[in-house]
C-alpha cells in the first residue's frame, strides 16, 4: 500500500496541452531524464498519429532505457498494429466507459463496448503485447458496469487498469469511495492506476486519495503539463506521498528540478515562480518573522528540505522584512551596520517594497548605505 508506482504520460497527455509539440530529439531527451529520475514507466506517444510519431516512439524504444514504455491506443485493430510496429511491447488500450461517452463517441451500448474492448485486448495479446486497459471517463461510469468490465477483462488476461477522471469531476471523498469499492470487487492481482485532471485544482488531492484507497499506480506529467488545466504533477505526488503519507517511490527528488526545466524548455511553458516543489521562489523568504525563525532553526518555517531537491533556501527583502533579515543580508556582503543604519534601511524597504513592487537584494542595501549620510542629512 505504501509503495507508489509512477506511469508518467508527459510525452503523451502532456504533449496534448494546447500549443505543445515535442520534436523527436526533445522526446528522447525527456525520456532519458525520466529514466534517470527513476520513473518506472512512461507512456510515450500515440502510434495511430502516423509515421512520424511511430518513428519518435521507435527511437525512444531503441534507447535501451530501464523504465518500461507503453503506447496509447484506441480499441481499434489498426491502432494496435501501429503500436506493434514501434517496437514498444506494452500497448495501453483506452475505451470510453461512461454512458454519455459510449453513446456520443462510439454510438454503442455497454454490451457492445464490452465486446469491442475484449476483441481489441485479445488482438493485442495474440500479437505478444503486454496490454493494459484505460477506462476513459470512469468517474462518470456506472459502478456495476465498471466492476463487471474489469472482472471480465481480468479473466481475459488483463492485470492493469487505468481509472481516468477525464473531466476532473471528482473530489477526494468521492474518488476514494469509488476506488475503494472497485478495488474490493476485483481480484487481488489487479493493479489500478489513477489518472486525474486538474480543472478544479484537485488532481493531486484526488490522486493521493485514490492511492490511499487502494490504487497502486499514479499517472502523472512533469509540472502537471496537459490538456486544459493539466494533470497530476509528478513532483507533487512523489514528494507528498513520501513526506505526508510516509510511502516509498523510486523517483529521485534531486532530479525533479532539472526534469521540470527540461520539459519547460521543450514545451515553451514557463514554470510559475510559486509552483510547488519546482518553482523558483518556493524556497525564498521575505517575511521578517520567517527569516528570523529560519536563521535559528531551518525546520521552523520549512517542512520540505530544499537540499533534497538540489536547491536551498534563499532570502529576499521587501516591505515585510525585519531587522534580522537586513542584518543577515549585510553580513553576506561583509558589511557591518549600526542600529541607525539598519533602521534607515528598514524604512527604505517599507517604501520601495510597495512601489514599484520589486524584490530587494543585498546589493541594493549596499548601494543605499553608500548614500546613507546624504539621505540622513536630508
Amino acid at each position: 500500500m505504501n509503495r507508489l508506482h509512477i506511469c508518467d504520460t508527459t510525452l503523451r497527455d502532456g504533449e496534448q496541452a494546447p500549443g505543445v509539440a515535442f520534436s523527436t530529439k526533445e522526446k528522447a531527451e525527456i525520456a532519458i531524464m525520466l529514466d534517470l529520475a527513476g520513473v518506472e514507466q512512461a507512456e510515450i506517444g500515440i502510434p495511430a498519429m502516423g509515421e512520424a510519431e511511430c518513428r519518435s516512439i521507435a527511437r525512444i524504444a531503441a534507447l535501451g532505457l530501464q523504465m518500461k514504455l507503453m503506447t496509447w491506443n484506441r480499441a481499434v485493430f489498426s491502432d494496435i498494429d501501429a503500436a506493434e510496429s514501434t517496437g514498444v511491447d506494452w500497448a495501453h488500450i483506452s475505451v470510453p466507459v461512461s454512458a454519455v461517452q459510449m453513446k456520443a463517441k462510439l454510438g454503442m451500448t455497454p454490451v457492445q463496448v464490452t465486446e469491442l474492448i475484449r476483441k481489441s485486448v485479445d488482438y493485442g495479446l495474440c500479437k505478444g503485447l503486454t496490454v493494459s486497459v484505460g477506462f476513459e471517463d470512469a468517474s462518470r461510469a456506472d459502478d456495476l458496469f465498471l466492476e463487471q468490465l474489469a472482472n471480465q477483462l481480468y479473466r481475459d488476461g488483463i492485470r492493469r487498469f487505468r481509472y481516468a477522471d477525464t473531466l476532473s469531476v471528482h473530489h477526494p471523498d468521492a474518488i476514494a469511495a469509488r476506488i475503494g469499492r472497485l478495488v474490493s470487487r476485483v481480484p487481488q492481482g489487479v493493479e489500478l492506476e489513477i489518472h486525474c485532471h486538474n480543472d478544479y485544482g484537485l488532481a493531486l488531492a484526488n490522486t493521493l486519495a485514490a492511492l490511499q484507497a487502494g490504487a497502486v499506480w499514479a499517472s502523472t506529467t512533469v509540472s502537471g503539463l496537459g490538456e486544459r488545466a493539466g494533470n497530476t504533477a509528478l513532483e507533487e505526488v512523489v514528494m507528498s506521498w513520501r513526506d505526508l503519507y510516509k510511502g516509498t517511490c523510486s523517483v529521485r527528488p534531486e532530479l525533479l528540478n532539472p526534469l521540470a526545466a527540461l520539459v519547460s524548455k521543450a514545451s515553451n511553458r514557463v514554470i510559475p515562480e510559486g509552483k510547488p516543489i519546482v518553482g523558483d521562489m518556493v524556497f525564498a523568504h521575505e517575511s521578517g518573522i520567517h527569516i528570523n525563525g529560519l536563521l535559528k532553526e531551518r525546520s521552523a518555517y520549512q517542512a520540505l528540505d530544499p537540499t533534497e531537491l538540489g536547491t536551498d533556501h534563499s532570502f529576499v527583502l521587501g516591505k515585510h522584512s525585519g531587522r534580522s533579515a537586513v542584518q543577515y543580508m549585510l553580513e553576506q556582503e561583509g558589511i557591518k551596520a549600526g542600529p541607525d543604519e539598519i533602521k534607515f534601511l528598514l524604512e527604505r524597504l517599507r517604501l520601495v517594497g510597495e512601489d514599484p513592487k520589486w524584490v530587494i537584494y543585498s546589493k541594493d542595501l549596499k548601494h543605499w548605505l553608500e548614500h546613507y549620510p546624504a539621505e540622513l542629512s536630508n
